[in-house]
């Protein structure tokens, strides 16, 4: 079987779809918490005190606390932040050594754990002994655009009868990350029986690839809403038949064949599961060619060597799921921009089905990522909460509020679209704090493994979520819900929740300076919030320092 040979493509169509699907598979997504064992104590979960810097900054030296405090202050000037890259590249060409060894005495040193596994060992050691697990992120990124994500929007709109070019050193590329990630895994794997790798699966594949699979799935899901003539969600034999002959041309022999392939038990209907489920991108160039005019979803069907780029990168997709699985590694495959997320949403799907199998696992081994600050983050949460209760597979899950804000927004103003991303803070907050609340109270219902990573700064979030958890009888000792923050930042969350037993992660980025700082400029360079977010923290570190001075 190939290794997209299921992919599954489960975003709604819109809210009346949505609300119907909602309603038909209440009885599995809305369970009775009656019928199920608590699974937390009688103990109420505590809200730690997060302006406790003593504890929040134990892990620390003098020397690592002053070092904090200047790069905090230096993330506070808005013309060095927005001129970053700029001026490390002209460092770099200056004096390649000489800016290396600034670095690592200075932002690197303090956001990154090191270069390599054995070097950010002391670091890891360090976490867990103060109640903080590590998640291994390799964070090397190409400042290349092609490889970096940000190609150019030209090449990734759709085109017909034109060959398109890949770039194969990139196929090398892909397949040493492979190698980088496996070895990550394998790294996490031998500390601990509980950890987490993060990937990205732009690191899998070319990303015009991704684009251009990603169009595919979204012209696959346009044609659904053009059978589904009324609107309900469903698509009636009727529907299809009248759609089929409008749009292909086709033998009554064959419509039949079709019809049965996509209502295999007769039920009358095709839902918009089963028929992402039927449209697999190796099967679009069999059933675009029969198409009567060449519209939208032919220009996106994929040529026969990107058919052969999208198996290899789905192999390498499995590769690694596999290997997480057989050493009990969880894989957190990250969210991206939206132009490659469909794509990544159809690997992430596949590879759930598979290594989160009620069946064969207790946990869940693969965890999507969603944005919160999208539009339709909340319906997509939900309905791929309802697909995992119908397949029978562990949901995992990592919630951020989003890392694209600036891009997304110029992107879809250049282009003359609406934004994908909500018009307000508040309304990030409230997506997300709601996304938190329906995971617990889902897990709680569910005889299924749910499990889901608040991966946030936001103290006022991890607040609510205690709240929640509380509410809905959950334990902080839970596999449901771990917290998540990055490496020298939010220590004052990180350790004071890990102090009071919570299970709390520090993302660990990690490989030679030259290739993670492009990924720690982005960062910073996205997040519109960083400037507040470490004068917060410079006070806290500013507050410990003169503790320690005066002891």
């Amino acid at each position: 079987m190939s290794a997209f040979a299921t992919i599954r493509r489960l975003r709604p169509l819109n809210t009346r779809a949505y609300n119907h699907l909602s309603s038909r598979y209440a009885s599995t997504a809305t369970l009775d918490l009656d019928d199920f064992d608590d699974r937390a104590s009688n103990n109420q979960n505590p809200v730690p005190d997060f302006s406790d810097a003593q504890s929040a900054y134990q892990a620390k030296s003098n020397a690592e606390l002053f070092r904090a405090a200047a790069c905090f202050r230096l993330c506070q000037i808005p013309i060095l932040v927005s001129n970053a890259d700029r001026l490390l590249r002209v460092a770099t060409r200056i004096s390649p050594t000489l800016t290396d060894k600034i670095l690592k005495q200075t932002l690197y040193g303090h956001f990154c754990a090191g270069e390599d596994r054995e070097r950010i060992q002391p670091v890891i050691d360090s976490l867990n002994s103060f109640g903080v697990g590590a998640i291994l992120d390799y964070a090397a990124e190409s400042d290349d655009p092609a490889s970096s994500g940000q190609v150019p929007d030209e090449a990734i709109q759709p085109t017909s009868a034109v060959a398109r070019e890949y770039d194969y050193e990139s196929e090398a590329k892909c397949d040493k990350h492979l190698d980088t990630f496996l070895q990550c895994i394998n790294d996490v794997a031998a500390g601990s029986d509980d950890g987490y790798a993060a990937i990205k699966v732009t690191a899998l594949g070319n990303p015009k690839l991704l684009a251009r699979v990603s169009q595919a799935f979204e012209e696959a899901k346009q044609l659904f809403a053009k059978f589904d003539q009324n609107g309900d969600g469903l698509i009636s034999r009727e529907e299809f038949e009248k759609g089929y002959r409008y749009f292909f041309t086709v033998d009554e022999s064959t419509l039949k064949n079709v019809l049965d392939e996509f209502d295999p038990n007769n039920t009358g209907t095709i839902d918009y599961f089963t028929w992402s489920m039927m449209l697999q991108p190796k099967d679009l160039p069999k059933i675009t060619s029969s198409c009567k005019e060449t519209g939208p979803l032919a220009m996106a069907t994929p040529t026969d060597e990107e058919l052969e780029l999208i198996e290899a990168m789905y192999q390498r997709g499995y590769k690694l799921a596999k290997e997480a699985d057989r050493v009990g590694t969880r894989l957190l495959i990250d969210a991206e921009q939206v132009r490659y997320q469909p794509a990544i949403d159809g690997l992430v799907t596949d590879l759930q089905q598979s290594y989160n199998d009620g069946e064969t696992t207790d946990k869940a081994i693969i965890y999507n990522t969603y944005q919160c600050y999208l539009k339709d983050a909340s319906e997509r949460l939900q309905l791929d909460v309802q697909r995992a209760e119908r397949f029978g597979y562990h949901f995992g899950a990592k919630l951020v509020r989003g890392a694209y804000m600036e891009s997304e927004r110029e992107l879809a103003a250049s282009k003359g679209v609406p934004s994908p991303i909500v018009d307000t803070i508040e309304e990030t907050h409230a997506n997300y704090d709601a996304a938190v609340d329906f995971l617990l109270k889902h897990s709680a219902a569910s005889k299924l493994e749910v499990e889901f990573m608040l991966a946030s700064h936001n103290q006022a979030s991890i607040e609510k979520a205690i709240e929640s958890m509380n509410r809905h009888n959950i334990s902080r000792k839970s596999p449901t819900i771990c917290f998540a923050q990055l490496y020298g930042m939010s220590d004052h969350l990180s350790f004071n929740l890990g102090k009071h037993g919570y299970r709390v992660y520090k993302y660990l980025p990690y490989g030679e300076v030259g290739e993670v700082m492009p990924y720690l400029l982005r960062r910073a360079n996205e997040n519109s919030a960083i400037a507040a977010g470490t004068a917060s923290e410079l006070t806290m570190v500013k507050t410990e320092i003169g503790r320690r001075l005066r002891n």
